[in-house]
């Protein structure tokens, strides 16, 4: 058994973070040489358009690199792709994480699933099962009374 998790934590994959980043500000940077560059017969607005194209590249590279799953005393706040939501303890009933899935997810009290791609498989499998875990042992034992666990 591994040791409680202290609040507040958050999870995310950190390579993931650590590559796209760094990639997203290469990619403004990279775009803006190329419009700067362009021959002088290229207008202002293929110029213009050429940085607003890098923009939008490192956007969706920052929008990949978004994930994340905090805790805290009050309960979880998982922020995905382009929506966050924050709940409380008792509205998660479960925390899956099965063979072969791409990342966690979590079973709510109204009969929803919602998926928490802060804690995903791609970035060390491993990494991945003992964050659910912790989090599952967080829902355990904040969630809801024991007859309903």
């Amino acid at each position: 058994m591994s040791a409680p998790v202290q609040l507040p934590v958050t999870w995310f994959p950190r390579r993931t973070r650590a590559v796209l980043l760094p990639v997203s500000a290469l990619l403004v940077v990279m775009f803006s040489a190329i419009a700067v560059a362009l021959p002088a017969n290229w207008q202002l607005n293929d110029r213009v358009a050429m940085v607003v194209s890098g923009l939008v590249f490192a956007g969706a590279g920052l929008m990949l690199a978004r994930p994340k799953v905090s805790a805290d005393a009050e309960g979880v706040t998982v922020v995905n792709f382009v929506r966050s939501r924050r709940l409380a303890w008792a509205e998660i009933v479960r925390v899956n994480f099965r063979q072969g899935d791409p990342w966690a997810s979590l079973d709510l009290a109204d009969g929803t699933s919602l998926a928490a791609v802060g804690i995903q498989a791609g970035v060390g499998h491993q990494q991945a099962v003992s964050a659910a875990r912790a989090l599952r042992d967080l829902v355990e034992g904040h969630g809801r009374a024991p007859a309903e666990v």
